[in-house]
């Protein structure tokens, strides 16, 4: 670590602070940061706030005052405004995601095209898919994934917009479950959508998985505890975050940073999923 360290690296979240408190991801993804800083004496600097605007308001507050050693950028997005402003900055970043910053990629298209295989090998062919929003760098790469394999079988699926949100999981499948060809399959961005879905699901006295399977992405304790268990997109998120952080110290002992991918998500079968 340098000698001029600030002991502290920093994490913006842009997203509505409610959804924190019901997401178990970001919760897992910071804790296994910060488990592999801590070897090192170093901490995360926490701020959520509303928009990137504020996002990059922060970073420019943070550079100034020299309050941290580096930050994690999350989520990316298409023609994202923060890579050139940490540039501008000298503020050295590690975006989780495709960028020309370093940064820690995510294989897409592998999981998708396994939970559609999983899906089409059970006889659906009425699929939808409750994404994250559109702006999203993986959720574009999940839709392509997505839209490329169902083209391969010979399936349409149906695309709605959520917002991770219990709400958005709970309203967009009632609204799938109740329209003239509902779907036999709903795959899920989240986890917290898909409880909602399975409790919508239940509402409307679909039976899951008899009439309807449903895989969540994410292998949060909330997919396990579901009853049914939710088949899930399961990916180690500790293990996510202790991989960025491996690649903060490099960043912040001013040595190359190696080229990293987050751990795979893989397809565990539960309780949710059944023949069409």
């Amino acid at each position: 670590m340098r000698a001029d360290s600030t002991g502290a690296v920093g994490l913006v979240l842009a997203r509505p602070a409610r959804l924190l408190g019901v997401e178990p991801f970001f919760m897992e993804f910071i804790a296994g940061i910060e488990e592999h800083l801590a070897s090192r004496d170093l901490s995360v600097l926490l701020h959520v706030v509303s928009d990137h605007e504020a996002e990059i308001a922060a970073y420019r507050r943070w550079a100034s005052r020299g309050l941290v050693d580096a930050v994690v950028v999350v989520n990316p997005v298409a023609d994202d405004p923060r890579p050139p402003v940490l540039r501008d900055l000298a503020l050295p970043a590690v975006v989780v995601g495709d960028s020309t910053l370093p940064c820690v990629r995510t294989d897409h298209a592998g999981p998708v095209a396994s939970a559609l295989g999983h899906l089409l090998g059970l006889g659906h062919r009425r699929i939808a898919r409750v994404t994250g929003p559109s702006s999203l760098q993986h959720t574009r790469a999940r839709t392509v994934a997505l839209l490329e394999g169902c083209a391969a079988a010979g399936v349409e699926p149906v695309l709605v917009e959520g917002d991770y949100s219990e709400e958005a999981g709970a309203k967009l499948t009632t609204a799938l479950l109740t329209g003239p060809r509902p779907p036999t399959a709903i795959l899920y961005d989240n986890d917290v959508m898909a409880v909602a879905g399975l409790a919508a699901a239940a509402a409307l006295g679909v039976a899951v998985p008899d009439r309807l399977s449903l895989v969540a992405w994410d292998d949060s304790t909330l997919c396990r505890l579901a009853s049914p268990a939710l088949t899930t997109m399961s990916v180690d998120v500790h293990r996510f975050g202790v991989t960025v952080a491996e690649s903060l110290l490099e960043l912040v002992d001013g040595v190359p940073v190696v080229q990293r991918w987050s751990p795979t998500a893989r397809c565990v079968p539960r309780g949710t999923t059944a023949s069409a």
